[in-house]
């Protein structure tokens, strides 16, 4: 696989904690308000709460695009070793691995309690072992199964970009042609009874990271919107892409507002263009707008959203818990007020006690990578791989 030699390090991109901040709000959004948009259709403010969930829907597709983005921005260059592959495979199984299995037995163990299961000790291994291996201990475990399985496909990927560039200049329409591809066959003759859950789902974000990542030194003139980037192709490149970016976006809220409120029936591939595109132009559009924070905004608040961006991982392991323990209260007064701020309330018990936890683990809690993952407290530069 090549001989040893010193790996060649790129520079650190401290705006990617940024993007990572945008999109663990993205998360705690759709889950707060996945019930409004089913108790809350006969209130004016229904609009509101349909949008917040669909809107933000970009969240999960956009760390999977971020984790490539991330592998291919510091793996590509380097030489393809045994050793580079060892120590991918050694931080996967440390950091991601080991906390997705002690998330897995906790939310396990809450579901067999909230549910009155009554199984043997071997029926329920062997049921725990079936969620284990599919991501389904608990919803939201689902994204770290898609992960796990492109981590499994990412050195193949890798060779193969490497070894031919014009594969690499290629990538996005394959990657797009990839997931459309299992799209279609799924949909007329597999018909896999969770798609959802497998990479194939979202390859054009795999590919798209590993695009941009690859080549991000040489485009990222185009990637960031300033004035010192400013020209003519690149300003026309910028207005397209959020133009498509807010069309798209508005379409999916849409189709989704009538979906719900009226029952308008739409066909199943709208509804996956209209997400495909809405989330996958937002992934350079959450780009440049890292970059316009992390260059405009104070610097206090650049370093709390960098902060929250370091620590999503392990507040999205937990912050269901949060979530179950607060809905476990809703509100019994008939002020629609108050059920509005109690809805609004979801979100910030989901986010501050989450985000407390997870920063106090990490600091005073020995192998606390064990529970929530790699921290910056261990490694300052929290998003090389």
């Amino acid at each position: 696989m090549g001989t040893a030699t010193t790996p060649l390090r790129r520079d650190n991109i401290p705006q990617l904690q940024i993007v990572r901040a945008l999109c663990i709000i993205a998360v705690l959004c759709v889950h707060s308000t996945s019930f409004a948009t089913l108790n809350m259709k006969e209130s004016g403010y229904f609009f509101a709460y349909n949008f917040v969930n669909i809107f933000m829907k970009y969240g999960t597709p956009s760390f999977i695009f971020l984790s490539s983005f991330v592998l291919f921005y510091n793996y590509y260059e380097r030489p393809m070793t045994k050793e580079l592959v060892g120590g991918f495979y050694r931080k996967r199984l440390k950091y991601i691995l080991v906390p997705y299995f002690m998330f897995s037995v906790m939310y396990y163990i809450i579901s067999y309690i909230l549910n009155n299961r009554d199984l043997g000790v071997i029926e329920t291994l062997q049921h725990f072992g079936i969620q284990l291996l599919t991501g389904k201990a608990w919803t939201h475990l689902y994204f770290v199964f898609i992960n796990s399985q492109f981590y499994l496909f990412f050195p193949i990927a890798l060779l193969l970009l490497k070894s031919s560039r014009t594969l690499l200049k290629w990538s996005v329409p394959i990657g797009l042609a990839i997931q459309w591809g299992f799209v279609f066959m799924n949909k007329f003759y597999w018909q896999v009874k969770y798609p959802g859950s497998w990479m194939f789902s979202y390859m054009s974000y795999f590919m798209l990271g590993a695009f941009l990542g690859s080549f991000f030194p040489q485009i990222k003139e185009w990637i960031i919107a300033s004035r010192e980037n400013a020209t003519v192709p690149r300003v026309i490149f910028w207005v397209v892409l959020w133009a498509a970016w807010l069309t798209a976006a508005l379409s999916h809220v849409n189709i989704y507002y009538q979906s719900r409120l009226y029952g308008t029936s739409y066909n199943t591939t709208l509804y996956e263009f209209l997400w495909n595109a809405h989330t996958y132009l937002g992934t350079v559009v959450l780009l440049q707008i890292a970059f316009f924070v992390y260059r405009h905004c104070s610097p206090v608040l650049v370093k709390w959203i960098s902060q929250l961006g370091a620590l999503s991982f392990g507040i999205y392991l937990i912050h269901p818990f949060f979530n179950l323990i607060y809905r476990n209260f809703p509100p019994t007064t008939g002020n629609s007020m108050l059920i509005h701020l109690w809805y609004v309330g979801g979100f910030f018990f989901a986010l501050i006690p989450s985000w407390i936890v997870v920063s106090l683990v990490i600091r005073y809690v020995p192998f606390s990578w064990m529970i929530f993952g790699n921290s910056p407290a261990r490694k300052p530069k929290a998003q090389t791989g």
